[in-house]
């Protein structure tokens, strides 16, 4: 199955590892580094344009290759279109 991201990214929900909440998850230093990282070797795709990002999704493709996009949509909502039941934190 597939989840539309955002403007016309859409990832492949087997591939997808987590979906993080940009406000929450880089106020830590280290997911701030992760990202920077991950960014100079070309692996972050940002489909927010011209919106403010709220998520970022990290996906691990079959060949082995890591992917995270940078989304407008909201955490919560891409869960809901991931089929995901419950979150690391119980809610």
């Amino acid at each position: 199955m597939y989840v539309h991201l955002g403007q016309d990214a859409f990832a492949v929900s087997d591939e997808i590892i987590g979906i993080f909440d940009m406000d929450t998850a880089t106020v830590q230093k280290s997911t701030r580094d992760f990202l920077s990282e991950a960014e100079k070797k070309g692996e972050v795709i940002n489909v927010s344009a011209y919106e403010l990002p709220k998520t970022f999704v990290l996906c691990k493709t079959k060949d082995g290759k890591r992917k995270i996009y940078i989304s407008p949509v909201s955490p919560a909502t891409l869960q809901r279109r991931a089929g995901v039941r419950r979150t690391i934190y119980g809610k």
